[in-house]
């Protein structure tokens, strides 16, 4: 007698096997969009130099690195108004720095400060007046740095004076946007001083730096020298 209905044995036999078949397949499918992602991987590889590669490689950092050293800029603060130094150092070249560095000499939030970059012509008495310092207060405890050309020289004629006077707590006041190549040449010639960075800050860049033009030149300009800093010291300590 013929039978119609399916052997329950074959049933378990064919659920048994499905998931290897299943499997199966998808290592071909697999094989298969490999085979297409290395083939267009291949044509890539000959339309685009490997030049080319490098180079979009290299735009896309210095980018990251841009908007990362931008923020940091923007939310530099000064320090709390009780924090002291042993002294203070201005670097000067940008608004409103010496005259920064003066209050805190004023208030004794350090004992001395060193005006660095002063221009040779300048006359102290009439730096004095500019200023409207103290003529006191700047007779007896603020030295004039003439020799500083840039900010590397800042960091030459800075590390001497700390050195003469043994220092070693130094409030650093310049620009926001000149403040990490600051420290980064300070840090260089006098390792073992803590700097402590005091920005002078003239405009507010939280959340705004990328919608002021004039802004956005200087802090790339800066961007730009603080990479060439970097990477010169960095080819320096390796060599």
């Amino acid at each position: 007698m013929q039978h119609n209905a399916s052997d329950p044995a074959d049933h378990i036999l064919q659920d048994a096997a499905q998931p290897a078949v299943t499997a199966g397949q998808n290592a071909r499918d697999q094989r298969s969009d490999n085979s297409v992602i290395r083939h267009w991987l291949k044509r890539l590889r000959r339309r685009i130099p490997p030049v080319a590669v490098v180079l979009f490689s290299l735009i896309v950092a210095l980018g990251i690195g841009f908007v990362i050293f931008s923020e940091h800029i923007s939310n530099l603060e000064t320090p709390v108004s009780d924090q002291k130094a042993d002294a203070i150092i201005v670097l000067t070249g940008g608004k409103a720095r010496i005259e920064v560095a003066l209050e805190l000499l004023a208030e004794k939030r350090g004992e001395r400060l060193l005006i660095s970059g002063v221009h040779p012509s300048t006359k102290r008495e009439a730096l004095q007046r500019i200023t409207g310092a103290d003529a006191a207060l700047f007779a007896c405890c603020v030295d004039l740095d003439r020799s500083a050309l840039n900010t590397i020289g800042n960091a030459v004629e800075s590390a001497k004076w700390i050195r003469q006077h043994n220092y070693k707590r130094i409030f650093i006041v310049t620009n926001n946007y000149h403040m990490p190549r600051s420290i980064l040449e300070l840090s260089r010639h006098i390792p073992d001083v803590e700097l402590i960075p005091y920005p002078v800050i003239n405009s507010d860049l939280k959340n705004n730096w990328m919608h002021q033009g004039d802004t956005l030149r200087v802090l790339f300009t800066e961007y730009i020298k603080y990479t060439g800093a970097l990477a010169h010291i960095s080819l320096g300590q390796g060599s």
